[in-house]
């Protein structure tokens, strides 16, 4: 763009930071080729443990990309974050307002997850969690947290965030000294991951699409 070989509506656009409404059907040409629109892809893949979320890892480090290896789709992009060490529902697209809106921290698109501790919480650990705690001052704050099963040392509980920080839940649980042995993302919205096996991908159907559009 800062060549000048791109043009909208005819006018050359130098910026590219240059906002164009997906919806607008604004005619992009590059070097006097008109571009069309890509088909739309809106992925589900369940993350295994180890793969980075990121276009590329300047340590070679194997990223979510190889759960698409060989799928005959075009570029489509991560949708939120999960780390390293955690696992579970993760969406791709090449629909960047669908994208946003999935992203909105908004009660009808929570983000719910299974996460094992190394010990089973008091309930008045799981209450000040759900009332905040602070770390690197910031309050974290669950919207709701409760435990899904315990035995043993350990115990599983869902968390369900609404929007959420970087690594909010394995801050939140370390300010509680309960440490994480697992962290899986079990939904987004209404969208649950199912019985898709770790490492696989589906297309969502046009109802699933919808369902995080409106949600």
């Amino acid at each position: 763009m800062r060549a000048g070989r791109v043009e909208v509506d005819g006018r050359r656009v130098l910026d590219p930071e240059f906002p164009v409404d997906a919806t607008a059907r604004r005619r992009i040409r590059v070097d006097g080729v008109l571009l069309e629109r890509a088909e739309l892809h809106y992925i589900a893949v369940n993350k295994p443990r180890g793969l980075i979320v990121t276009t590329r890892d300047e340590h070679s480090r194997d990223t979510v990309y190889r759960c698409l290896e060989n799928a005959a789709l075009p570029w489509v992009s991560p949708i939120g974050r999960l780390d390293r060490a955690s696992e579970g529902l993760l969406l791709f697209s090449n629909d960047t307002t669908w994208a946003a809106g999935v992203m909105r921290p908004d009660p009808d698109v929570a983000k719910t997850y299974h996460v094992q501790v190394a010990r089973v919480p008091t309930p008045g650990e799981l209450d000040a969690l759900r009332c905040g705690v602070t770390d690197a001052g910031e309050c974290l704050r669950a919207h709701s947290i409760e435990t899904l099963r315990s035995g043993g040392r350990t115990a599983w509980l869902e968390v369900v965030l609404h929007g959420g920080r970087n690594r909010q839940i394995r801050r939140m649980l370390a300010a509680s000294d309960l440490g994480v042995l697992r962290l899986v993302r079990t939904a987004i919205g209404p969208l649950q991951l199912g019985n898709l096996a770790k490492g696989a991908w589906r297309p969502l159907d046009p109802d699933e699409q919808a369902a995080l559009a409106v949600a």
